[in-house]
């Protein structure tokens, strides 16, 4: 199963975790999480864009409500998994998607987009990888500071280009964050456990030696060596005795958080499109009563503070990184997913009673929060928990999963709103609440843990061990 390298026994010998530890936090962590966290900007904007384009392909094109969920469903509907190609080719179609001419053109030019979008996962891996053990809980929650800055970006786009110059220049300036993310990929280098996993041992030396350097550091004294997994990459990892259980309740995990985010984020826009809201605020309530007198009209553009409650709302996507960063190191990931889901469970039943503008601004801040955490515990979660050989593997997988969330949560988000408010959002929250009931059932707590590198026979020994080792503790 293993081929291992020739080495002597009496020589001085370290993993990648070993030196990775031993670099230590420094200059390229930095650059990482700056250029990574800049993925993060380019995916939000993607998916943001999705809610402040809605009203406005409506009215150009007079879409009905299914045909506006099909763009967004479409953007999820495949997925590749290589980083810097991922982000040249959305680039590529998210600009050529502001000369659309017909809506069919339109849905085809955002699947493709949604093709390349769909490699930031793998970022987040390599992120996981180099960032030491200690400071994972604390750093790549902080991430949620790029995805909201990206979500901000196209709501401010929004308001302020398209009344106007129109919805098309304000995709097309969107685009240039994409074009300079590609140009800063040089500086990222291949997985130093990877190219382990695959027996290319002097490339991951060098890797390391580069972030040493770049950290004012030095490598651990001795050879990098470890086993070498030859069957690497192979779906069987995923549901092997050891991880079977793990990758099914995960699938679930990440199909609901991508459903209740997405469903979060679409569900917003579609109350203040088409007022839908039941507010106590006279002022709202006479607008509301108005346009519904009106009759149905494919016209209804976001409204200034429309705006202004979409971008509030987009704070909620940090305003909550010190809880979540609390409950990482405090409860671990499991406790974290089931209490974060049961608590976005709560707020979308809320978001179906009268209350004032403001207080809908406060649940829809406080929403936006809980389903951001969500998907950043169990972002971390799944990149801790898979050995080095399955990591990128199980990431796929998931992310998948997570795709099928997005492509139906519009359907209910954009479709079933105009029937009734509460039937569009209670398949939101029993979602959540069965999947807090399904994360009690993970087997393993990856709180503290160092990444495996090893395959699924070590992994399985090495699960036991340590399990043997917190019981004992």
């Amino acid at each position: 199963m293993f081929k291992c390298v020739v080495c002597d026994p009496a020589e001085q010998t370290y993993s990648v975790e070993k030196a990775v530890e031993t670099i230590g936090f420094g200059r390229f962590h930095i650059l990482l999480f700056i250029i990574m966290g800049s993925a993060n900007i380019v995916e939000a904007m993607e998916i943001m864009l999705l809610a402040v384009v809605s009203p406005e392909i409506r009215c150009e094109w007079r879409l009905d409500d299914w045909q506006v969920a099909l763009v967004s469903t479409v953007s999820y509907f495949s997925k590749v998994c290589v980083v810097f190609g991922g982000f040249v080719w959305s680039a590529y179609f998210s600009l050529l998607t502001s000369f659309a001419p017909s809506y069919g053109w339109f849905i085809f030019l955002r699947s493709m987009v949604g093709c390349g979008v769909a490699g930031v996962s793998q970022g987040f891996v390599l992120k996981t990888e180099f960032i030491p053990a200690k400071h994972r809980a604390y750093l790549l929650p902080l991430a949620s500071i790029f995805w909201m800055f990206g979500s901000m970006l196209i709501i401010i786009l929004g308001m302020l280009v398209v009344p106007t110059l129109g919805w098309r220049w304000m995709i097309r300036i969107s685009v240039a964050p994409s074009i300079i993310l590609i140009f800063l990929f040089k500086f990222i280098p291949e997985s130093a456990r990877y190219n382990v996993s695959a027996g290319n041992i002097q490339a991951a030396v060098e890797t390391l030696q580069r972030i040493a350097k770049m950290n004012n550091a030095s490598l651990p004294p001795g050879q990098l060596f470890e086993p070498v997994e030859t069957e690497r990459g192979s779906w069987r990892i995923l549901l092997s005795p050891s991880f079977r259980r793990t990758s099914v309740l995960l699938w679930y995990a990440w199909f609901v958080a991508s459903f209740a985010y997405y469903g979060s984020v679409l569900s917003s826009s579609e109350l203040l499109e088409k007022n839908l809201l039941c507010v106590t605020d006279a002022d709202r309530a006479h607008q509301i009563k108005h346009r519904h007198e009106d009759g149905p009209c494919y016209c209804i553009p976001f409204a200034p503070s429309d705006y202004h409650t979409l971008l509030i709302s987009c704070f909620g996507e940090v305003a909550l990184v010190p809880l979540n960063i609390g409950l990482l190191n405090v409860l671990g990931r499991k406790m974290s997913l089931s209490f974060l889901q049961l608590m976005a469970a709560v707020v979308f039943m809320l978001l179906n009673i009268c209350t004032s503008m403001f207080g809908f601004t406060v649940l829809l801040f406080l929403l936006r929060s809980l389903v951001s955490m969500n998907f950043n515990v169990v972002y971390i979660y799944t990149a801790e928990v898979y050995p080095t050989v399955a990591r990128s593997l199980g990431m796929g997988f998931c992310t998948s999963f997570s795709r099928i969330g997005g492509m139906i949560a519009p359907f209910i988000a954009q479709v079933l709103m105009s029937e009734s408010v509460l039937l569009a959002l209670s398949p939101f929250s029993v979602a959540c609440v069965i999947c807090a009931v399904g994360n009690f059932l993970l087997p393993i707590e990856t709180k503290g843990r160092a990444l495996l590198d090893g395959g699924t026979a070590s992994t399985g020994r090495r699960h036991k061990q340590q399990s043997h080792i917190r019981g004992v503790s």
